[in-house]
């Protein structure tokens, strides 16, 4: 008999207590998970529903649309805000801030939208869509429990590319770019929330408002990317 098996055999009791601890962690890792997913998508859908009456509101009322140097600095200095509060009382005012702010940013947009030629049936068709594959791609990474971590730096490349072609669509008068830079966007956003849900799900992401915000960014730039290519893109304006 070796002495590890003598040692084995005079401590069953310490062997249960290492499985019954290592039990004891991988239940509360489930349930920390479980947590975040359940703050994650009630913040969530707190701040699309904020975002989307800010956006009817802006759209009825025609308030101006903000520029693009604007839109960057208010977008940008309001997810630093978010970053920075992300574990004090300020975190949930800074995501509505910033939530609330995009939707200014996406009223102008839906107001052009609607004023084209079956432009109510357009935001629609966009809407539905942007729901429809969240939902989908969401319960594919609930379903599977994959994480799409290495998809990480792929996904962080292609939206800077992205904003920096979308820049010089806007500034040289491209449609045909924009266009473009509207079906690469879709798609780096459904990659996007494949990512930020295979976070959560693995434990990757245990904060929900960095999470919430994460997702939230990748829909709306997945209906502001459907709604160009389904009718802004094929517009003259």
């Amino acid at each position: 008999m070796t002495p590890m098996d003598s040692m084995t055999i005079r401590n069953p009791d310490a062997a249960r207590e290492v499985t019954v601890g290592h039990a004891s962690t991988a239940a509360a890792d489930a349930q920390g998970v479980q947590r975040v997913l359940r703050n994650t998508y009630a913040l969530l859908s707190m701040t699309l529903l904020f975002s989307a009456a800010v956006a009817a509101a802006a759209a009825a009322l025609q308030w101006p649309a903000p520029n693009v140097l604007l839109t960057l600095a208010g977008y940008f200095g309001l997810l630093f805000a978010v970053d920075k509060f992300k574990n004090s009382g300020w975190a949930l005012p800074a995501v509505f801030a910033l939530t609330g702010f995009m939707g200014y940013s996406l009223g102008p947009v839906l107001a052009k939208a609607l004023a084209l030629p079956d432009g109510a049936q357009v935001v629609t068709m966009a809407l539905a869509a942007t729901g429809a594959t969240f939902l989908a791609l969401s319960a594919w990474v609930l379903t599977t429990r994959r994480d799409f971590g290495f998809m990480g730096g792929f996904l962080f490349a292609g939206m800077v590319i992205a904003l920096l072609a979308g820049l010089a669509a806007v500034f040289l008068q491209i449609p045909a770019l924009g266009l473009a830079v509207s079906a690469i966007v879709a798609l780096l956003s459904a990659g996007l929330i494949l990512y930020e849900t295979g976070r959560i799900v693995s434990g990757g992401e245990g904060n929900y408002v960095l999470a919430t915000v994460g997702l939230y960014v990748s829909v709306f730039n997945l209906f502001t990317s459907l709604l160009g290519l389904f009718g802004l893109g094929g517009s003259e304006d």
